[in-house]
């Protein structure tokens, strides 16, 4: 049976409602929840891009027993590794060893504030590749120096670190990045259920590590209100994510995204409170090798109602499956 988490979606919710959210998901019982690391909100009218980890150190007081993980953070120009890995030693103290340190090559989206141009996606890996690298050396505790073809660090050390060491997940779409994950990462994650990455990532080493992936959805006991819902807001994803990676800004997303359909973005989100569909669309993951899969509510406002719904009727339906 796959673990099932709740998202903490940061481009649509305001920061204090994430936190409560995060305390609502523990009660309502899910087994953990990951929160998005944005600058930007895909669209505009999702309308909200707070600091990811102000709101990680409030969840992290607001829980108990949660699990956190950062889904995903990108510590390739916005963040120096070096900085990830503080902030990510730090999350393990306060939530006392609750944390898991999620990292990706990210997006355009996020990056680009910093002003020094986005690379291309092999550099993005190697990148990837050694931030990872300074992150785990910095874990141990001793003072690390690294001198990279991208990142250099100069007798750094982390003085505050949990009693457990902090797991590390890379995210991963194809080969190169699946590679990446095995060598390195603790975990795997994969946004979509590609059965063909996880087995390349249980060929070269990953075998028996979690794996973890997300699914949106969009609830509501009116079945064409959740539909409408979701394509204002969720209509960016049909972009997939060599698209998605390279575009800018939400006004880039919003022009491509003229072009997607309600029915496109209701094919692949489940629209309504019909429970056997989300069961479905979460047992493509489980039947892919995926052992954990965090649920997005689309649209802050139904958060509350969700959380009913995923109490009394989702979450009993998915421990069955």
């Amino acid at each position: 049976m796959a673990e099932i988490g709740y998202t903490l979606m940061c481009e649509q919710t305001p920061a204090r409602q994430l936190v409560d959210d995060a305390a609502t998901a523990e009660r309502t019982g899910f087994d953990y929840a990951v929160i998005s690391d944005h600058y930007f909100p895909w669209l505009e009218e999702q309308g909200h891009a707070p600091y990811a980890w102000s709101v990680l150190g409030a969840a992290a007081n607001a829980t108990e027993r949660l699990p956190l993980m950062t889904y995903v953070t990108c510590p390739l120009m916005r963040y120096h590794p070096a900085v990830v890995a503080q902030k990510a030693a730090t999350m393990g103290v306060l939530s006392q060893g609750r944390f898991t340190l999620g990292l990706g090559s990210g997006e355009n989206l996020n990056e680009h504030v910093i002003g020094e141009g986005w690379p291309p996606v092999n550099t993005r890996h190697r990148m990837l590749r050694e931030a990872v690298q300074i992150i785990k050396k910095l874990f141990s505790g001793e003072y690390v120096t690294y001198q990279g073809e991208f990142y250099d660090v100069d007798s750094a050390k982390l003085y505050d670190l949990p009693e457990r060491r902090i797991p590390i997940g890379v995210a991963a779409s194809g080969g190169q990045s699946a590679d990446l994950a095995a060598e390195f990462g603790d975990l795997l994650i994969v946004n979509e259920p590609m059965p063909e990455v996880v087995e390349q990532f249980n060929a070269l080493g990953g075998s028996g590590k979690p794996v973890y992936g997300q699914l949106a959805i969009s609830y509501d006991t009116d079945a064409e209100a959740a539909k409408e819902r979701a394509h204002e807001l969720w209509r960016w994803s049909a972009a997939g994510w060599k698209v998605m990676a390279e575009l800018p800004g939400p006004v880039n997303f919003d022009a491509y995204a003229d072009y997607v359909r309600p029915e496109d973005v209701a094919g692949s989100v489940p629209c309504g409170d019909d429970v056997d569909a989300v069961v479905e669309a979460v047992r493509k993951y489980t039947d892919a090798g995926f052992t954990h899969v965090a649920l997005v509510q689309i649209g802050h406002d139904q958060q509350q109602p969700f959380f009913g719904w995923a109490e009394k009727e989702l979450l009993p339906a998915l421990r069955r499956l």
